[in-house]
């Protein structure tokens, strides 16, 4: 396998950063509803909220698997459902908390909440993902 680009690229187009990994399997992230994804009406289309959940998502079940020491893996998702909950208006700030709530040697179970700067409640996911060791 390659070497990996950190930040990904999607992560860098959404504008997400990164800002509390230090718990194993729980990570947060912020990101700025940008008027280029929003639908006809002015809201954030809700593939890109789905999107932010799942970046969040993954890199808490990376740090889940990091846990074990010189544990190095790759995760792919293998389904995930999202709940939208509030419609996002551009230019709102999101944060995402994003938590493994069951994992293994293969497979690990996620969640994430989204909540805007009001710390409303938007949106709600759930993923499972497949774990690849790398070298």
């Amino acid at each position: 396998m390659s070497g990996l680009q950190i930040p990904p690229n999607c992560d860098l187009t959404l504008g997400m950063v990164c800002v509390d990994k230090a718990k194993p399997g729980r990570t947060v992230w912020t990101m700025r509803a940008d008027e280029r994804f929003s639908n006809t009406v002015g809201v954030l289309q809700g593939g890109f909220l789905g999107a932010f959940a799942d970046s969040a998502m993954g890199a808490s079940a990376v740090t889940f698997c990091r846990a074990t020491p010189g544990r190095k893996v790759v995760v792919a998702n293998a389904e995930m459902k999202t709940s939208f909950l509030r419609a996002v208006r551009v230019g709102t700030e999101l944060t995402c908390e994003a938590t493994v709530v069951s994992g293994g040697e293969r497979v690990v179970f996620c969640e994430a909440t989204i909540r805007d700067d009001s710390e409303r409640l938007v949106g709600k996911a759930s993923s499972t993902y497949v774990i690849t060791p790398r070298d």
